[in-house]
């Protein structure tokens, strides 16, 4: 019981570092930046994707370790519609992150322009992001077994 409190607390907290960290990106890309400020944002998105890989560690842990059974998530369609989401954000995420490693190096002073699909990738794993809690609560309710 109380390593199932344990890693239920660490994927709440992780979840939140995920949400967190995005929503900061978010707020941090702009059109031009200089590669100083893209270097920093390049730290918040190693900061996602540690989040990232906590949330699936004690996520798999409580599926197949503690708490309920790995057959009612294994039937629960919400709960493969929920990890399918996390993973569509996962693969949305490299984009930016690709970009932000490829563009972190070289004069701290020199502006880059950073192309909208950014933007509009991370705006999106945000949209999505905002989807899972519902499902969570949904699957938490009952729903979909």
């Amino acid at each position: 019981m109380e390593l199932l409190v344990v890693f239920k607390y660490l994927h709440f907290i992780s979840i939140f570092g995920v949400v967190s960290t995005v929503v900061a990106e978010h707020l941090l890309i702009k059109e031009r930046m200089t590669r100083a400020e893209i270097k920093r944002v390049s730290l918040i998105d190693g900061i996602y994707g540690m989040s990232a890989i906590l949330v699936v560690a004690m996520g798999l842990l409580m599926w197949f370790m503690v708490g309920k059974p790995s057959e009612y998530y294994n039937t629960n369609w919400i709960f493969h519609m929920k990890v399918g989401l996390f993973v569509v954000v996962g693969l949305i995420s490299i984009m930016p992150t690709r970009y932000l490693l490829k563009n972190r190096k070289g004069d701290m002073d020199e502006v880059v322009h950073v192309p909208k699909s950014i933007k509009m990738s991370i705006r999106v794993e945000l949209l999505i992001l905002f989807l899972i809690p519902l499902l969570a609560t949904l699957m938490a309710q009952g729903f979909g077994s």
